[in-house]
C-alpha cells in the first residue's frame, strides 16, 4: 500500500509540472498578400534564364533587418521569383523582420542559390516548391480543393502530368475562379507582371498553399541548407502520391 500511495504521489506530482504545448491560432494572411501585390509593378516582361535568376538574387538585400528589393534592376522576371518577392513583402507587413533572428532573416534574403538550397531554392524548385516549403516549416496548408480556395492562396500548376526534370509549370497567386477558368496573379508570359485567366481544363495538376502560421516562419532556422526532394526535382521524375505525401496535402485546409 504505502509503494503505491509513493506512486501516486510522484505521478501527481509529474503531472503538475509537465509542460503544456499550445498551438498558435490559425490568423489570416491573404489580405496581407493581396495588398502585397498591389504594391508591384506592372508588365516589364517574362523572362527565366541563369542571367535573370542571378539579377533577382543581386536586386534582393537584407539591409536593416528589412528586405530591399530594387525592382527596376530586376526587370523582366519568371513566376517564382515574383511571387517570392510578394512573400518577403507579407513577412515586411507581419512586422516578422523585427523579431526574427537576423541569421533567419538573412537566409529569407538570400536568392543567391540552386534549385532546393535553402528557401528560396526551396521555393524556386521545380514540383511543389512552395507546399514542400510550407509542410516543413509547419506554416500553412495544402490543399487541392478549388471550393475551398480563397484569394491570396499561393497556387503551383502544371500544364502536363509530369512532375519534375518534365514538366511545365506555373507559380501564382489565386485571385478568383469561375466554374471553369481560373485568374490569378504572377510574372506571366509573355507581358510579366500581372493577372491573367486560364481554362482549368488546361490544368493537369494544382496544388493551393495558404499561409495560416506565419510565427512558424521561425522555423527556417531549423531548416537544412538543401531539401534533396526538390534538388532532385530539377532531373528527376516524381509522381503525384510523392507530393502529397511530402507536403501533406489536404482535401480541406
Amino acid at each position: 500500500m504505502r509503494l503505491l500511495l509513493a506512486l501516486l504521489l510522484i505521478l501527481s506530482s509529474c503531472a503538475q509540472v509537465a509542460p503544456t504545448t499550445t498551438t498558435a491560432p490559425s490568423q489570416d494572411t491573404n489580405p496581407l498578400i493581396l495588398a502585397a501585390i498591389k504594391t508591384m509593378p506592372h508588365g516589364k516582361g517574362y523572362a527565366a534564364s541563369q542571367k535573370d535568376v542571378d539579377r533577382l538574387a543581386a536586386s534582393v538585400t537584407l539591409q536593416n533587418r528589412s528586405f530591399k528589393q530594387d525592382l527596376p534592376k530586376i526587370g523582366p522576371t519568371f513566376c517564382s521569383g515574383a511571387t517570392y518577392l510578394v512573400f518577403l513583402r507579407t513577412i515586411e507587413q507581419l512586422h516578422l523582420t523585427q523579431s526574427l533572428p537576423e541569421t533567419t532573416l538573412t537566409r529569407y534574403a538570400n536568392l543567391g542559390v540552386q534549385d532546393g538550397e535553402e528557401i528560396f531554392g526551396r521555393w524556386n524548385a521545380n514540383g511543389p516548391g512552395t507546399a514542400k516549403l510550407f509542410a516543413d516549416l509547419n506554416c500553412g496548408v495544402n490543399f487541392t480543393s478549388y471550393p475551398h480556395a480563397r484569394p491570396g492562396d499561393f497556387l503551383k500548376m502544371w500544364w502536363t502530368t509530369a512532375i519534375g526534370g518534365k514538366e511545365r509549370g506555373h507559380l501564382v497567386i489565386y485571385l478568383s475562379q469561375t466554374p471553369t477558368t481560373l485568374t490569378y496573379w504572377s510574372a506571366n508570359q509573355p507581358n510579366g507582371y500581372g493577372t491573367k485567366t486560364t481554362q482549368k481544363s488546361k490544368i493537369q495538376h494544382h496544388l493551393f498553399s495558404r499561409l495560416t502560421s506565419p510565427q512558424n516562419l521561425a522555423n527556417a532556422a531549423k531548416l537544412s541548407s538543401k531539401d534533396q526532394f526538390l534538388a532532385d526535382m530539377l532531373r528527376k521524375d516524381f509522381t503525384w502520391s510523392q507530393v502529397v505525401q511530402k507536403c501533406r496535402v489536404q482535401t480541406t485546409p
